[in-house]
């Protein structure tokens, strides 16, 4: 089965920065960046990194070098990663956010690491590195010496642009690098698709170290609109929410759980920010609509959800679905719609052959935005990325791990990893489609489900749930969740707890949920 999108033509040199360039030199005085009450124009924005990229090819840093960023957000930020794009580089997003010993693990697994930029803020979680720490405040003064115009450093849509850390299925950091020709291609779809332009404001939600957040930082730029950052390290819901308040913010790029917490702040002041925004694109877990469609269908809102599904390795999105479309009772899942431009969908059994129409298969993404691959890494990692036939011509792809089907309507549904099973009791089981079950059941506002081990090493489920009003005993949940699941899918033990922790990337963080089931069982209250 196989899932195509629209073919689109793209320039010669598919290279992202350039038509940021054009943007600054359509529109020079357009306020490019607002934070923390500055504003930086297109002009201004250009001219600093393009030295800056004078900064990198002065010390050869070029073609195929990987620049460190570890800044928080700010138009510092964004001078050194349209540096290093200019220069020909490509960035390496560490993200501040991250806890030390994390940091200190990603700084030695980037092949060809020529420098890190920092900050007095920052320089000191990545001091250990063995490359130079720059800071671009104490560099102003050598900067401004440099030319203001571009390095017209030659660059190609085959070159990497950046790549970002992901756990996938090992959870181990693997470096997953992205090309410019999959960046332009993803911008560029967003941008006909949906009528992105110079008004199409945007806010960054998500943390830097996120591959969703790439996107949401170039995108405005790639349209010629303002983006807008947060002047705070971790996602602030009342921040956010008063800049979305104050601003003529139209688009907001976020995780499903990140968008539930907005949602959340607004239903409970009454206020209206969120359904004045054109889009909110999300993703990135299973979705839970019954958080959203009392929202969603509130008189006046104006703002069209997209629900999208892609992967990392695959320059972020994949595909897209407007949620106005979905009807609880006629699917379980909501789909995630169909691809992107010059993107395709492969759903392949375990030999890589096509599965029929309607059967589930492994999601396989092929087209323009599958990556150059895991950077320093080798063996069965690597070998998701592959070549198959189809219709006797080879067809590179990346194999997602995730299974699915198509609707009648052409729709893709995700249901869930391929490795998420786990067995219980001798049965497989994902403990997607319990979360599902549990969040339809009324009193429960959400739910996650994670997976535990007796001291006899047999696995066991746990579901961690966030009543409505007053807490649910366990023989109330388990007696409903029966009428619905078999028994070996109704978890060992339900926890009550005020609410789900969200990861900096703004997904379940479920390792934290782990952490307060240890406490649980010291205290016996909910964590």
């Amino acid at each position: 089965m196989i899932l195509q999108g629209k073919r689109v033509a793209l320039p010669p040199e598919p290279v992202v920065h350039q038509q940021f360039e054009a943007n600054a030199q359509a529109a020079p005085d357009a306020v490019a960046v607002v934070w923390a009450g500055r504003q930086v124009t297109y002009a201004e924005l250009d001219a600093r990194a393009n030295r800056f990229a004078h900064f990198l090819t002065a010390r050869g840093h070029g073609r195929g070098a990987m620049v460190g960023v570890c800044l928080d957000y700010s138009p510092d930020m964004l001078v050194a990663i349209l540096g290093t794009l200019k220069a020909g580089a490509a960035y390496v997003p560490f993200d501040p956010a991250y806890p030390a010993a994390r940091l200190q693990l990603l700084l030695g697994q980037v092949p060809g690491l020529a420098l890190i930029v920092a900050s007095p803020a920052t320089a000191a979680m990545v001091d250990d590195a063995a490359v130079d720490v720059v800071d671009l405040e104490r560099l102003a003064g050598q900067l401004a010496a440099l030319p203001a115009t571009s390095p017209g450093v030659p660059v190609t849509g085959d070159d990497v642009c950046y790549a970002v850390f992901t756990s996938g299925s090992t959870g181990t950091p693997k470096l997953t690098a992205v090309r410019h020709q999959g960046w332009f291609n993803l911008m560029n779809w967003l941008k006909l698709e949906y009528g992105l332009h110079s008004g199409s404001h945007n806010l960054v939600v998500s943390a830097f170290g996120f591959d969703l957040s790439q996107r949401a930082l170039m995108t405005p730029l790639f349209c010629g609109a303002t983006q807008y950052l947060m002047a705070s390290r971790n996602f602030d819901a009342m921040m956010a929410y008063r800049i979305l308040n104050e601003h003529e913010i139209r688009v907001v790029h976020c995780a499903s759980s990140t968008l539930y917490v907005l949602v959340d702040w607004e239903r409970a002041r009454g206020g209206d920010a969120l359904t004045r925004l054109d889009y909110v694109l999300f993703g990135g877990e299973a979705l839970k609509p019954e958080r959203l469609t009392g929202w969603a269908r509130r008189e006046g809102n104006t703002c069209t959800l997209l629900h999208q599904y892609g992967v990392a390795e695959c320059t972020d999105v994949a595909t897209s679905y407007d949620l106005a479309r979905y009807r609880s009772g006629e699917q379980d899942i909501p789909p995630v719609g169909t691809p992107a431009y010059n993107t395709d969908i492969h759903l392949l059994d375990e030999q890589l052959r096509g599965v029929g129409p309607g059967e589930y298969g492994e999601i396989c993404i092929a087209g323009a935005g599958v990556g150059a691959g895991y950077l320093g890494a080798a063996g069965p990692e690597n070998d998701k990325f592959t070549t198959v036939v189809v219709d006797g011509a080879p067809v590179r792809l990346y194999r997602t791990g995730d299974r699915g089907h198509v609707t009648e309507a052409g729709h893709l549904v995700v249901a869930g990893r391929m490795d998420a099973q786990v067995k219980v009791r001798g049965m497989r089981i994902d403990p997607t489609d319990i979360e599902r079950a549990l969040g339809k059941l009324a009193g429960i506002r959400e739910a996650a489900v994670a997976v535990t081990y007796t001291d006899s090493g047999e696995a066991e489920l746990t579901a961690f749930i966030v009543p409505t009003r007053s807490e649910l005993t366990e023989d109330e949940v388990r007696t409903r969740l029966l009428r619905t699941l078999p028994r070996n899918m109704v978890p060992a033990r339900f926890v009550n707890i005020l609410r789900l922790p969200l990861s900096p990337h703004g997904k379940v963080d479920r390792a934290a949920l782990l952490d307060s089931l240890r406490t649980y069982a010291q205290s016996g209250t909910a964590a």
